[in-house]
């Protein structure tokens, strides 16, 4: 194992890291928003809008992303729409995200008993408090262990950007080793970055998953 190559290349694994960030919390925050509102239009069967959420969930689940950012960076250039790699990518992310987001929060949703509505209908709760009140923290409280999911996948999902020319942990990971040879050294610095990435959100998750049974949500 070669100390002085892992040593002189940490920097670049670090920037890296950044990149992988940027991308994973634009992606991440883009389909938590895409993905609560296509949940709310089917779970109240909103017409057109519904049918509309559940097409755009089909098509997202059912196409790889890698087709999905050829399209965006190779194809909408065609048609005189050309985007730079970071959009791309981020469009790319939280179109596929956004599906994943959706299904969650819809089970969340669906979770949620009919007698708990009626009740805050009873008491003269309004449609909106009703949803702000009784309905969202319920169904976030169980939509938790999936949405952390969605979040650890989307974050791993950035491995395949490169396609659109950006220098992720992969790119780069790739590049060293087709200059350098240096195989072992490039793979381990790759595994740690993504583990360094991926360890504290998935303790994090788990933590907010107890705290949230804990408080008696979720149950």
């Amino acid at each position: 194992m070669n100390t002085a190559f892992i040593i002189k290349f940490t920097p670049l694994y670090i920037t890296a890291m950044g990149l992988v960030l940027r991308l994973c919390f634009w992606g991440v925050l883009f389909s938590l928003i895409i993905g609560l509102f296509c949940a709310i239009m089917r779970y109240y069967k909103v017409p057109v809008l519904s049918w509309i959420a559940g097409l755009y969930i089909e098509l997202s689940r059912n196409t790889p992303l890698v087709i999905q950012l050829f399209f965006l960076y190779f194809g909408l250039p065609r048609i005189g729409i050309k985007l730079d790699s970071l959009t791309c990518a981020i469009i790319g992310l939280s179109f596929l995200g956004g599906s994943y987001m959706a299904e969650a929060f819809r089970g969340g949703l669906e979770a949620i008993g009919k007698i708990q509505i009626e009740s805050g209908l009873s008491i003269g709760l309004s449609r909106a408090q009703l949803i702000r009140h009784v309905i969202m923290p319920q169904a976030l409280a169980v939509s938790m262990p999936a949405l952390g999911a969605n979040v650890l996948f989307l974050l791993k999902e950035t491995s395949v950007v490169s396609i659109v020319a950006l220098e992720d942990l992969m790119s780069l990971a790739k590049d060293l080793i087709g200059m350098y040879y240096k195989t072992n050294e490039s793979l381990l610095m790759l595994v740690i970055g993504y583990l360094i990435l991926l360890l504290p959100l998935s303790v994090l998750f788990r933590f907010i998953e107890k705290r949230l049974r804990y408080a008696g949500f979720g149950n």
